[in-house]
């Protein structure tokens, strides 16, 4: 006969923690959390209005309730982060703020939970945040180009010796080169704005994962803080991270293309280059060698792009996780926020390093006139001229180049008998060149002036491009202002109506 089984059955607990956190956890994860606060502050203030809001049109909050909320959470949207009592001993931000809410006027905080859970109203919070620094941001970004421009401009005319590989390549002019990098930042600028038209949706409303029945419509809470719409789906709305990869890999991006620059200008601004000066203003001394001005501004750029891309990788990693994790978003709180603000720091520092920089064209025309920078020209005129192939061309003009350098022989002075010689060599005949006046093919000025297809360097096809640069940065700083017009305006909007709904509940 079988005997009954008689071992204890174990019994897993359920309902939330009866005690209090550890220090460990403490001094961890909740003070990592409130040290993010700053960035949530107003937007939770923001989000829990919204709430109390539409829960009392709802007829869910007693009038009585609604307004002590709503009277607490005003004054409350005076205090700044840094005043509020935000402590990791309460948990996280929002336990803080519930800790500060009953301490004031008791249970009647507990209508802040009614059918939304605390990660919803950071959610709310966190874009709330963003959309803002997206805004200045892309500002910021116009601030920088329209400065480019300005001094592409001036040096529309300034001849340098462009590079790659940091060897000299062809003739071009300081305000050419100093163009390519207004494109980059445009385009970033124009990515910032999409990534605001993803961070511009509410998540309001969506509770935990499937939303709450005490909300049968979530547009009047996004309408309340200036959502032009809903995120459609609730767990998605709750959970979604792919913004916010996009978000940081456009911040890298912004700041590599503002670390190339800067790394240029740090070879340029070299005694042994002499190209450029920083201003005093945005250079260091050596406290022990007395002779020393560091380029200290560009190293802050430089390193901020690493710190950027740092940001990017350390957030992909943490968001590998399983769906509808914590870990997902607790650390874009603060990671997101801190490399959106790093990167506006930076932008106004590379903006002013270039709004004072100063540029030595003689340097630049002197090394410009020693190397061999028209080669190519030179070779393509013999195809030209001669019908001879390119790659025929480029050996014999290659051939020559060497022998001028041993000579001692600059371009500028490479003559029709040198070119024949090499020819000579080459192909086993004389190009006929003895007599040919190379002047107008290895002048750098004229090699500049010939680059009139859309792109280059000659001031018509250079003054096309600033034309058609500034109207884009019209349009980016107009979209930017009109949008930062439309968060006022709701803000505005919805703390006017708080006040009036708690005059009104008394």
């Amino acid at each position: 006969m079988t005997q009954p089984d008689t071992t204890p059955r174990r019994v897993r607990e359920a309902g939330f923690p009866q005690n209090g956190p550890a220090p460990e956890l403490i001094d961890s994860g909740f003070a990592l959390e409130n040290a993010d606060a700053g960035f949530l502050h107003h937007g939770l203030n923001l989000a829990d209005l919204a709430h109390v809001l539409d829960l009392h049109r709802r007829g869910i909050v007693p009038d009585e309730a609604c307004r002590k909320l709503l009277a607490l959470l005003l004054e409350v949207t005076e205090i700044a982060a840094e005043d509020f009592p935000y402590d990791p001993v309460h948990g996280e931000p929002y336990n803080s703020r519930e800790h500060f809410f009953v301490s004031r006027i008791g249970d009647v905080a507990g209508w802040l939970h009614a059918g939304r859970p605390r990660r919803e109203a950071a959610r709310v919070a966190l874009r709330l945040h963003l959309r803002r620094q997206l805004i200045g941001l892309v500002e910021e970004t116009v601030v920088f180009a329209r400065d480019v421009v300005d001094a592409a401009e001036t040096h529309a005319s300034t001849l340098l010796p462009d590079q790659t590989y940091l060897q000299k390549a062809q003739p071009s002019t300081f305000g050419h080169y100093l163009l390519s990098f207004v494109y980059s930042a445009v385009r970033d600028a124009d990515r910032l704005l999409d990534e605001l038209d993803w961070v511009d949706a509410s998540p309001g409303g969506a509770g935990c994962v499937n939303g709450t029945r005490l909300l049968s419509d979530r547009g009047p809470i996004a309408a309340a803080l200036g959502f032009p719409r809903v995120i459609p789906h609730t767990r998605d709305a709750m959970w979604q991270v792919d913004g916010l990869i996009h978000i940081l890999a456009t911040a890298a991006s912004l700041l590599s293309n503002f670390s190339k620059l800067a790394e240029d200008l740090e070879i340029f601004s070299s005694s042994e280059f002499d190209f450029v000066d920083l201003d005093d203003a945005y250079t260091r001394s050596s406290v022990l060698m007395p002779q020393k001005r560091n380029p200290y501004a560009l190293a802050i750029v430089r390193g901020a792009s690493g710190v950027v891309i740092g940001r990017l990788t350390g957030f992909l990693a943490v968001i590998k996780s399983p769906s509808a994790r914590s870990d997902n978003l607790i650390f874009a709180y603060g990671e997101v926020p801190r490399a959106l603000d790093l990167s506006m720091r930076i932008t106004r520092l590379i903006s002013g390093v270039i709004r004072t920089l100063r540029v030595n064209p003689d340097r630049m025309r002197e090394e410009l006139d020693r190397g061999y920078t028209q080669a190519t020209d030179l070779a393509e005129y013999l195809v030209q001229r001669l019908g001879v192939d390119y790659r025929t061309a480029y050996v014999v003009v290659g051939n020559t180049v060497r022998e001028a350098s041993r000579a001692g022989v600059p371009g500028s002075r490479i003559t029709g008998e040198m070119i024949n010689t090499a020819a000579l060599e080459h192909t086993g005949r004389t190009w006929g060149l003895a007599d040919a006046d190379l002047s107008a093919v290895l002048d750098p000025e004229q090699i500049v002036g010939s680059r009139r297809a859309e792109g280059g360097a000659a001031p018509a096809a250079f003054a096309d491009m600033t034309r058609g640069l500034r109207a884009e940065l019209r349009d980016l700083a107009t979209e930017a202002a009109a949008r930062s017009a439309e968060f006022d305006r709701a803000e505005e909007a919805l703390l006017a109506r708080a006040r009036e709904t708690s005059r009104r509940a008394r």
